[in-house]
């Protein structure tokens, strides 16, 4: 029996090739993780053109993945330095890598993150248009939307981020919103700009079913971009953000029925106590679709931090049904990152991701902060530095501080408690002189 996608096979009961792989790598049976894509509430982003993919599943009942974003841009064009990022990316284990470029012929270096990666690849034309034709955001066609969409299938691109929930009818209400900081996706800013400029509706809304053919050719899985996102916890569920996620959990089973996978993007700025309520409206809303989150980020008032205020909140999303989290560094704002940047935000999202799947009871998640706990508990150094998140800085912490006693640090030397109860345990003196 053939079949054109993951969700395709899903639904005519066929277990791929990376269905198999990814049921090893969460400790799932294939049969319930096929019943899961078939439902819609995991999803396997793979192009057919990923040769190097090692693919991951998102969505229920998995672990939280989580997403670096990097990319070339006009003020810091610099390919070299971005494949480095790439590669330490992938060291450090993220699960998907998004090329956010923005300038000039970006396809060389899509090309070659796609050839060198084995994580999920994804990436959003939208940003790519004005570099890619040559033309005036103004003046591109809707065929050509089009055309940059299947470039970028063609290249290999594992997901898309396209903006089809921001429609004509939509944009005019942004007009007359009292949001402080109206559209932040940059990817919903252009098309809000080309709308007016054109007096059209969305070009890719009009043209999705076009858009859900080149997915369903290359598996492209659909994430379906928020670009009315709150960039402020004063913007956060209003009704501009509330009635897009209504259209695209619309859009998400149109897409079902053509076979083509679906994730839905989320905010973006949130207070912390309207955090669960989204997680919760858009898994009612989108048919419980996987849902991929930009932190959020908590409060408005840390830059320069906002890794820290993003994993907060992206710890609760996490725990309260977000699948996939998108990391966000301490340049946020100000910035394009640099690879300390990159390195402190993968970090961050990772440490969140892992506090989410140990609420949702993740096979192997608390597990792994059990057997941290007791290797503290014998002063055992190298399986807590093998079983951290981040290895190199407790490892680099401590042999910048070395105690007289092995057995301690130089926070509390021989008053350290492990070491004192351990000695009472065993039956030991507990000599501190």
């Amino acid at each position: 029996m053939t079949y054109t996608t993951q969700l395709d096979a899903a639904k005519k009961k066929i277990i791929t090739k990376e269905m198999k792989c990814v049921a090893e790598k969460e400790h799932m049976a294939p049969e319930l993780l096929c019943e899961k894509i078939a439902a819609g509430r995991v999803v396997i982003p793979a192009n057919i053109m990923h040769t190097s993919l090692s693919p991951e599943g998102v969505g229920e009942g998995l672990r939280t993945k989580i997403n670096v974003n990097l990319g070339i841009s006009k003020d810091c064009y610099n390919i070299d330095a971005e494949m480095k990022k790439v590669q330490v990316a992938v060291d450090m284990k993220a699960e998907a890598i998004m090329d956010l470029s923005n300038y000039g012929k970006t396809r060389a270096f899509r090309e070659a993150v796609v050839n060198t990666a084995p994580c999920m690849i994804g990436s959003v034309p939208m940003y790519d248009c004005v570099g890619m034709l040559d033309k005036e955001l103004k003046d591109i066609t809707e065929d050509e939307f089009l055309k940059v969409i299947e470039q970028h299938a063609k290249d290999g691109v594992d997901f898309i981020t396209v903006h089809v929930g921001l429609t004509r009818a939509l944009a005019e209400k942004v007009k007359d919103s009292r949001r402080i900081t109206h559209i932040v996706s940059r990817g919903g800013s252009l098309l809000f700009a080309w709308m007016l400029a054109n007096n059209k509706e969305n070009p890719l809304t009009s043209q999705f079913d076009q858009i859900l053919d080149i997915c369903e050719k290359y598996d492209v899985t659909l994430s379906l971009g928020d670009a009315c996102r709150p960039g402020s916890i004063h913007d956060a569920t209003d009704t501009l953000q509330i009635q897009e996620l209504i259209n695209l959990a619309a859009l998400s089973q149109r897409a079902y029925a053509h076979n083509v996978q679906v994730m839905i993007e989320g905010p973006g700025h949130v207070a912390i106590d309207d955090i669960e309520a989204n997680m919760l409206l858009e898994k009612r809303l989108c048919n419980h679709a996987p849902f991929y989150v930009l932190g959020p980020i908590v409060t408005d008032i840390a830059p320069g931090y906002d890794h820290i205020t993003s994993a907060i909140g992206a710890s609760i999303a996490a725990s309260k049904g977000a699948d996939f989290i998108c990391y966000v560094t301490p340049a946020e704002h100000l910035r394009l990152p640099d690879l300390e940047d990159m390195k402190e935000g993968i970090i961050a999202a990772k440490i969140a991701a892992h506090v989410g799947d140990i609420a949702k009871g993740i096979p192997g998640a608390i597990e792994r902060d059990h057997a941290m706990s007791r290797a503290r508990f014998d002063l055992d150094w190298n399986t807590m530095f093998e079983l951290a998140i981040d290895s190199e800085k407790p490892k680099a912490y401590r042999a910048n501080s070395q105690p007289i006693e092995e057995d301690s640090c130089t926070m509390c030397g021989k008053m350290c408690s492990m070491r004192t109860v351990k000695k009472v345990l065993h039956g030991d003196d507990v000599n501190l002189m």
